[in-house]
């Protein structure tokens, strides 16, 4: 028998203490990033907004073109043969081969002064993944963490759930992510499976981010184009880089 998600539901007055004791954050930053960027240069998005973010940051976006993108250890061989015709980024964290055509992408960055960044692989990605199935259950069906007893050990993201991955009540995958840690912080990818409308994906981002953290706030960010350029010259746009396994 598998453990359910169980879902904090507040009736009445919560203080802000319990409040913060069962959010991951204090305060949030939510940016609805309007830009569709191919791989390389979302990618280098993310690792711009590690290096600078003061507070953490939930970001929303989608690709300009057909992307999939496969975790630092996948194979990159392996990847473009599930998804020929895709062009294939890798990321900087781990986890599987994605299909980024057919699914809800997002990242949250955890600066090292906050408590997340600093806990076991694990926990933080428990903590993520137990605020993700809450707002996911506003959209109706049932979702529970994985035990990590399903694992299948297959290359692909959505066809291998692992410990705390979010599956449906068959089993079956729908929610992963990778994480990445810094000198400066936690790096959190990740992915729901299914595509959907902006209106759809811009309130699942408010729920994501009012199930992360006490407060917070919709935030737009300009990254600055030499510096991504110039991270995308280093490694996301670098054929040694997405080849290097």
């Amino acid at each position: 028998m598998q453990d359910w998600v169980k879902i904090s539901v507040f009736t009445g007055r919560a203080s802000r203490r319990d409040l913060r004791r069962m959010k991951g954050f204090r305060n949030l930053r939510l940016w609805l990033d309007p830009v569709k960027r191919p791989g390389p240069e979302a990618m280098a998005v993310d690792e711009w907004l590690l290096e600078t973010a003061e507070l953490p940051v939930l970001r929303v976006y989608g690709w300009l073109g057909d992307w999939g993108s496969v975790g630092y250890f996948g194979g990159i061989t392996k990847a473009q043969t599930s998804f020929p015709g895709l062009d294939i980024v890798r990321r900087w964290t781990g986890g599987g081969t994605v299909d980024h055509r057919v699914d809800w992408t997002y990242s949250v960055v955890v600066p090292t002064t906050e408590k997340l960044a600093g806990r076991r692989g694990a926990e933080s990605y428990r903590v993520m993944h137990a605020a993700l199935a809450e707002a996911l259950t506003h959209e109706g069906g049932a979702v529970r963490l994985s035990l990590g007893n399903e694992e299948t050990g297959a290359a692909l993201c959505f066809e291998n759930p692992v410990g705390y991955d979010l599956v449906d009540v068959d089993g079956q995958k729908i929610a992963g992510a990778g994480q990445r840690r810094t000198r400066r912080g936690l790096l959190h990818q990740g992915s729901v499976a299914g595509a959907c409308d902006l209106e759809i994906s811009q309130t699942r981002a408010r729920r994501l981010a009012e199930c992360l953290a006490v407060e917070w706030e919709t935030r737009d960010f300009s990254p600055p184009s030499e510096v991504i350029s110039s991270m995308v010259r280093a490694r996301y746009g670098v054929p040694s880089w997405s080849a290097r396994r």
